[in-house]
């Protein structure tokens, strides 16, 4: 699949204003600081679409991108440390669990994780909840630019290793960098595997 064309459509602060459900949608979520926006830029090759900065907690609604006028991207607030109050901290989750359990056409959640770092609590728990709440995902190893090849694969492993302590079955993963175009190819081939899903399921 090649993207000949992506849109900004919509920021929303709830499920209920975004866009129709009506096409299937893919929603990129991870750590403040784990590159969600460039890697959402470099699957586009669109360098100005998704708000990219190195303040983390930038993005802080549900936005919604339109690509190929056929499926949703959407670019979700992170988790981890950043600078917000406790409060708006607990009013990001609610929204993120609201659009999460509610979004009909959610075909997958790309979970972002750091290559540079072993696995990370804040990370699992993520999955973790994910699992509870009957969602599927995909894990995506970002910044594989960053460190050696040899240690990004070394820390992906150990990542899979701990989910296997909880997980029977383990979803499909990528190792990807924003800046070599690394694991665009394969994120892209999966996305369109998805997309005949939900025609063929809407049939």
């Amino acid at each position: 699949m090649e993207i000949k064309s992506a849109t900004y459509v919509i920021s929303s602060p709830t499920v209920e204003g975004c866009p129709k459900p009506d096409k299937p949608e893919y929603a990129f979520i991870g750590r403040s600081n784990v590159g969600k926006s460039s890697l959402i830029n470099m699957l586009t090759r669109n360098a100005k679409l998704a708000k990219t900065s190195n303040t983390p907690g930038k993005t802080q609604l549900i936005n919604h991108f339109l690509i190929n006028n056929s499926f949703y991207i959407v670019d979700l607030p992170g988790y981890g440390f950043a600078k917000v109050s406790q409060s708006t901290r607990a009013a990001w989750e609610k929204m993120i669990e609201g659009y999460l359990k509610e979004r009909t056409n959610l075909m997958t959640v790309f979970a972002l994780v750091d290559s540079r770092h072993e696995p990370q609590d804040k990370d699992l728990e993520f999955l973790r909840k994910l699992g509870e709440w009957g969602i599927p995902f995909n894990v995506i190893f970002t910044k594989a630019d960053k460190s050696t090849q040899r240690e990004a694969a070394k820390n992906a492993r150990l990542f899979v290793a701990e989910m296997k302590k909880e997980w029977e079955f383990i979803p499909r993963s990528f190792m990807t960098s924003a800046v070599k175009f690394l694991g665009r190819k394969e994120i892209l081939a999966y996305i369109n595997e998805l997309n005949d899903q939900f025609v063929e399921a809407k049939q």
